[in-house]
């Protein structure tokens, strides 16, 4: 469900927005000097959509125009050739994704739902409050690079540009390009294709971009930030499994759960999984070590089958099982409720006596848990091991870990996290605005595409101007109903599931 504190929040700004321009309008006094304000500094507003238009980059879109004709020609092209065949892309892309929608409509899996090609983000439900600031500048960013292409591309087919604007739409920011039609209708269908292509083949090229800076980030940050090394902490929930005196803190480098090595975020990520799948681990230590705790009780069953010894609910006691040394042939488990760091500290580990050494005097002892808990040493040199005992996703998502270690002081742990969330940002955007924008769908780039493309082919075979726009109609209808689709069962599964 959307947080009632959002929706309150953005209605009721929109509300004060819609009230004070509506008074001022009203006002025999102020009516003209608003409107004239509004009118000289581009400003329009409707319910729920604010928007600003000026001409002060019309100078830039030109100078950009006119840097070496004939390479932007052949930009331009391949914008021509991407743009259709992205429109024919992005309907099978649409076709995938509502079958992926159904499909999880349809079942209980959970693991259906990661799955899904496209997904509608709505603020404050599938994206985090503390990311909305991400979000918004790589839309505005992606949104400007859109027009930025349209606008050149106008200008260097002799299509006169009237001006450069943005607009928030709810909470949705954007940007456009106000062309003169007459000068769009008087060039050919080709002309027309690569300019309304240009938005969509320049959101690509940002994606790629963006994606090309994601993987060399650790070679453009090589002088400032090691990586390698271990996944750095950089943030600790409040009360969870990893907080507290003995726990992780922000700036810790974690190098090792177990035996598994950790040198970076998927390697922490992988481990855990590892663990989690895996038998309990064992831990080698002296068969003369074994004494039981004070809180060392009589074995029970647990409801699901396994074992306990320990008599209370100590935080620094666990029921360990062994096989005596005396008794090895018998295989007949034996329990002890023993201090967990003493036993565990600087032990190797095991799966079997073995592992200990046939002639040595040192069993594996295993702790004695439920099934689907672990216990877990991590290693965060200089600190002693970090002891956790639960289910190990809870340890994934009790701490948020970065692969860049700092090489000064004086660095801030979170710059490479601010670079690589912004990154991500801006491929998911700008490669949605491409796919999306393509799509042939009244009032997106998708519908002039197809009209110029259809006019460009078909103008040979169906003579008739009225046939192929009819044609085009019924193309851009069902493209829209897909979109549609998509969009309303998305808000739904994000929304009301």
């Amino acid at each position: 469900m959307i947080p009632v504190s959002l929706l309150v929040f953005v209605m009721a700004g929109w509300c004060a927005v819609y009230l004070a321009d509506t008074l001022l309008r009203s006002s025999a006094t102020h009516r003209i000097n608003y409107e004239s304000w509004l009118a000289s500094r581009g400003l329009m507003l409707s319910p729920f959509h604010v928007r600003w238009q000026t001409t002060m980059f019309n100078w830039l879109f030109a100078y950009c125009a006119r840097i070496n004709p004939q390479a932007l020609y052949l930009w331009f092209s391949s914008g021509l050739v991407f743009g259709v065949a992205a429109m024919l892309g992005s309907v099978v892309l649409l076709v995938k994704t509502l079958q992926q929608t159904y499909a999880q409509m349809t079942t209980d899996n959970p693991r259906i739902g990661g799955q899904q090609t496209l997904q509608v983000v709505v603020p404050g439900v599938n994206l985090p409050t503390s990311q909305l600031a991400y979000f918004f500048i790589a839309l505005l960013l992606s949104g400007v690079i859109h027009e930025l292409g349209h606008a050149v591309a106008a200008l260097r087919e002799s299509v006169r540009v009237n001006g450069f604007g943005m607009f928030v739409f709810v909470v949705y920011p954007g940007a456009f390009v106000d062309l003169f039609t007459t000068h769009l209708n008087l060039i050919s269908p080709a002309q027309q294709l690569r300019i309304f292509c240009a938005g969509v083949w320049h959101n690509f090229v940002l994606c790629v971009a963006a994606l090309a800076l994601l993987f060399l980030l650790p070679v453009l940050l090589f002088p400032v930030y090691a990586t390698g090394v271990g996944a750095m902490v950089t943030e600790v929930v409040q009360g969870s499994a990893a907080d507290g005196p003995r726990g992780l803190s922000v700036g810790d480098l974690v190098t090792r759960l177990e035996d598994c090595p950790v040198r970076g975020v998927e390697d922490w990520a992988g481990c855990l999984s590892q663990l989690s799948r895996a038998p309990q681990t064992g831990y080698c230590v002296p068969a003369a070590g074994l004494q039981p705790s004070w809180a060392h009780g009589r074995p029970f069953k647990r409801l699901d089958g396994t074992m306990d010894c320990c008599s209370n609910n100590s935080l620094t006691d666990l029921c360990f099982s062994y096989i005596k040394p005396q008794g090895r042939n018998s295989r007949e488990r034996e329990f002890a409720c023993m201090p967990v760091r003493k036993m565990v500290t600087g032990t190797a580990t095991c799966r079997s006596d073995d592992d200990c050494g046939v002639n040595s005097a040192s069993v594996c002892v295993t702790p004695s848990l439920e099934n689907q808990t672990r216990f877990i040493r991590v290693a965060h040199p200089p600190s002693p091991h970090m002891l956790f005992v639960g289910f190990p996703p809870h340890l994934q998502y009790a701490v948020s870990l970065t692969n860049f270690v700092p090489r000064f002081g004086f660095l801030h742990l979170d710059l490479p996290v601010f670079m690589e969330t912004f990154l991500k940002y801006v491929v998911s955007l700008s490669g949605a605005l491409a796919v999306v924008n393509s799509v042939p769908c009244f009032a997106l780039d998708g519908q002039w595409m197809l009209n110029a493309l259809l006019e460009a082919t078909l103008v040979t075979v169906v003579t008739d101007r009225q046939k192929r726009e009819l044609i085009g109609f019924f193309l851009l209808l069902a493209g829209s109903a897909l979109l549609a689709a998509n969009v309303a069962l998305g808000l739904w599964m994000v929304t009301a599931r």
